[in-house]
């Protein structure tokens, strides 16, 4: 019998990926479009394993009933995992394995997309030239060559953003609590404080991990600090930007422009067609007002070859599993 996997919250593009790595794998799979919750829970009775994105629920009551369905393996086809109550899973018996990395030039080429498309206006100038006004007023940018980057964490993504700003002849300021001095050689960056890189940059991009320590990292205090007319750009995480305190830099000008790809109340509304409602989100729709300001929903992984490694690192861990051979993915308390 077919090693079973229920999948929750999918579309027809998570199929498609997983139907064609699954060639190579032969597990029976399942598809749910709904977020796995303690309403669906049921439908992990007689399956193996069970595969979640970031906006499913796998809290302590879901992860007891799913223990007591047989479930021994949840594999999660993202790299968060906060959705995950780990100690609950290790108490049942659940392994957690995850996918620590998609395609990290995805994501850095998506910051530098937003980074262009605000600076050069390129929303509103299509918009004009669609309504027949070929206009120029309010569309001028700058030239981001020679102009200061500071990049907030230096992992996998933000080395391949450094090289690709580099190319543009940026000036590059970053900061990690543990700086790489090699890179830092090799691309001739400057490691510097926190304080320097908010004064001395025209564009600060976030790149590093969400933890109790940068939670809220941009706030009015930090805002506070930043030149005149600052870009923010966000492909991290949208807890990283406390948005309130975003909203009001952008109204006194203190902020000149902002890129999201994430947002702190995303899972209410990210990843589904919203078009027919209300958003009754009240700084969500805030935001989406300001004409310099750039949502898009947290698509910056999403590219074909993303989309590959995704599926074939979670059947991979799930094989591995399933053979008791080493999880070089697992999460662990």
């Amino acid at each position: 019998m077919a090693y079973t996997i229920a999948f929750f919250g999918t579309k027809p593009y998570d199929e498609a990926s997983f139907n064609n790595k699954n060639k190579e794998f032969g597990f029976e799979l399942r598809y749910y479009k709904g977020h796995l919750n303690k309403n669906n829970v049921l439908l992990t009775q007689g399956v193996d394993a069970v595969c979640i994105f970031v906006n499913d629920v796998a809290d302590a009551e879901v992860i007891r009933i799913m223990a007591a369905n047989g479930v021994k393996l949840i594999a999660l086809r993202c790299a968060g995992f906060n959705n995950v109550d780990l100690n609950a899973a290790a108490i049942n018996n659940i392994t957690v394995v995850r996918v620590p990395a998609y395609s990290p030039y995805a994501v850095a080429e998506y910051t530098v997309a937003l980074m262009l498309s605000l600076n050069r206006k390129i929303p509103r100038a299509t918009w004009r030239t669609k309504d027949g006004n070929f206009s120029l007023h309010g569309l001028m940018g700058f030239d981001m060559h020679g102009k200061t980057a500071g990049i907030i964490g230096t992992g996998k993504i933000a080395k391949i953003l450094i090289h690709i700003l580099k190319g543009f002849g940026m000036n590059i300021l970053a900061y990690d609590l543990y700086p790489d001095h090699n890179f830092a050689r090799e691309e001739q960056i400057v490691y510097t404080s926190l304080d320097e890189l908010y004064h001395s940059s025209d564009i600060i991009s976030l790149h590093c991990p969400l933890t109790e320590q940068t939670k809220y990292l941009i706030n009015d205090y930090s805002i506070s600090k930043m030149k005149n007319g600052v870009m923010i750009i966000n492909t991290g995480r949208g807890q990283l930007i406390h948005t309130n305190a975003l909203i009001e830099g952008l109204k006194n000008k203190k902020i000149g422009s902002a890129g999201l790809d994430v947002y702190e109340e995303e899972s209410e509304y990210f990843y589904e067609d919203q078009s027919d409602r209300i958003i009754d989100d009240d700084v969500l729709a805030r935001l989406l007002s300001f004409n310099n300001v750039i949502v898009t929903s947290h698509q910056a992984f999403f590219t074909k070859e993303a989309m590959e490694n995704i599926a074939m690192t979670t059947l991979q861990n799930i094989k591995d599993f399933i053979n008791h051979k080493p999880l070089l993915n697992e999460v662990k308390k």
